[in-house]
């Protein structure tokens, strides 16, 4: 996440931009449900072939893929399957559900700003990280 400052002519900017990253925030996570959704079932499929296929010849799943690279801090799957992207894809919806869960909350404790009326002059200087504001600073009152 980046951390940046904004600035604000009023209080509603603030809560537009907010509300702006919640609808986007939810329109993405809605189309990696869908993904998700699609891809589990061929996910589930895939997964219990591979598992009947192995008990009828005798063997163990092997506990480490051979298609599985570790460089560094990234993960590199070679030959991926529908259940390495279904994987991929949960880590997303995570993130994003996340995401929606922290600009929420920023939103809410933000309703102090609707009750303030007519700011005309003062400038809202904003902290933010990620889009989300930690931190208002009020000048030219």
């Amino acid at each position: 996440m980046s951390v940046q400052i904004k600035e604000y002519n009023s209080a509603e900017a603030i809560a537009e931009n907010l509300d702006k990253q919640i609808d986007d925030t939810k329109t993405s996570l809605s189309l990696y449900i869908q993904k998700l959704e699609e891809i589990q079932s061929v996910a589930e499929k895939s997964k219990r072939i591979r598992e009947v296929m192995l008990k009828l010849a005798g063997k163990k799943a092997p506990a480490e893929s051979l298609g599985e690279l570790q460089i560094g801090s990234l993960s590199i799957i070679l030959e991926a399957n529908a259940v390495h992207e279904m994987e991929a894809i949960e880590t997303v919806v995570r993130s994003k559900q996340a995401r929606l869960l922290t600009l929420q909350k920023a939103r809410e404790d933000l309703k102090w700003l609707d009750q303030l009326g007519e700011t005309e002059g003062i400038t809202y200087t904003v902290v933010e990280n990620g889009d989300v504001p930690e931190k208002i600073l009020l000048s030219g009152l």
